[in-house]
């Protein structure tokens, strides 16, 4: 049985989902899985390919029935939200289709023509870093434009929730941080947001709450450092040998260690009774380590062992 009223408090949680099923044939894509985002918060749904965090967020946006479990978003269940829901939602698909001869201006001006409560059109290019490109063709915009416009277009209606798959894809370095530090203004303005992404890094800079899916279950929900306290992981303690030093003359640490010619690395849950054990020798023997460096586990670390994906060992 499906959860459906007829509105939201701006206090109450904008999504809250209860053991939702999804199956395509034998496949089980999602397995009675359940969280709750609450209004304002940023999540971050993380998976490798296939774990079904596609078919998650097309049921939430309305465009996927599910087979059994309670959603509700906003306040509506979006299999029959009808207009009014999607009037409060923005959508940023992943890859979408423009009408190629319009102008970046008429696209936004007749999308925000859509919605009864309207950003402005320059107000938008101007967000997004298009300003300079309002009288350009579609066709003309480079991929990198062609995604900020994906973002304005999903803003047009002031969308009290906002989707975003792979909102930074196909973004340089420049480009992307852009997009963060735009994200991050929606957030403190109060619009909660739900975003897929690849970049782990971005996960970690922009969400309250992550969630990892994995084969169609929800194993992990909490906040980025909750989620790499739970998996206790070790530190990475990493440093190069002095010349004419060799393995056996380091003194004895508790961590396990990896060698690759002079660059040594311990793997360590005593960071620093290893770090001081470490730097007591190299005093000792009147040795410098420029290259120490002490790296508590990430979000990338805990999201690898959650998903049983492998380690870059050379990270």
């Amino acid at each position: 049985m499906s959860v459906t009223t007829t509105g939201t408090h701006r206090d109450a949680s904008a999504i809250v989902v209860a053991g939702l099923t999804r199956r395509y044939g034998s496949l089980l894509a999602l397995d009675r899985i359940s969280f709750t985002v609450e209004a304002g918060q940023t999540v971050a749904l993380l998976g490798p390919n296939g774990a079904g965090k596609t078919t998650a967020v097309e049921i939430l946006e309305g465009y996927r029935s599910r087979d059994s479990g309670k959603v509700s978003v906003l306040g509506f269940d979006p299999a029959d939200g009808g207009r009014s829901y999607r009037e409060r939602i923005g959508i940023v698909l992943q890859t979408a289709g423009f009408e190629e001869e319009f102008t970046v201006a008429e696209l936004l001006k007749l999308q925000v023509s859509l919605y009864p409560r309207r950003r402005d059109p320059d107000e938008l290019a101007e967000l997004v870093g298009l300003a300079d490109r309002r009288r350009t063709r579609v066709k003309a915009l480079s991929g990198g434009q062609r995604r900020r416009l994906d973002l304005a277009l999903g803003l047009a209606g002031a969308p009290d929730l906002l989707f975003l798959d792979e909102p930074t894809t196909g973004f340089d370095p420049a480009a992307r941080h852009h997009a963060w530090e735009l994200i991050a203004r929606l957030r403190a303005v109060g619009t909660t947001i739900l975003l897929t992404t690849h970049y782990i890094e971005e996960a970690e800079r922009l969400a309250d709450r992550v969630a990892v899916l994995r084969a169609g279950r929800l194993v992990a929900w909490g906040r980025p450092s909750d989620l790499q306290a739970r998996c206790g992981l070790p530190s990475r303690l990493s440093f190069r040998l002095p010349a004419g030093f060799t393995v056996d003359r380091l003194p004895p640490m508790s961590g396990s260690l990896r060698a690759k010619d002079a660059d040594i690395v311990v793997l360590t849950h005593r960071a620093l009774a290893d770090t001081r054990r470490l730097t007591e020798w190299a005093a000792a023997n009147c040795l410098d380590l420029p290259e120490l460096t002490l790296t508590p586990p990430v979000l990338e670390d805990a999201y690898l062992s959650l998903t049983g994906e492998p380690a870059d060992d050379d990270r």
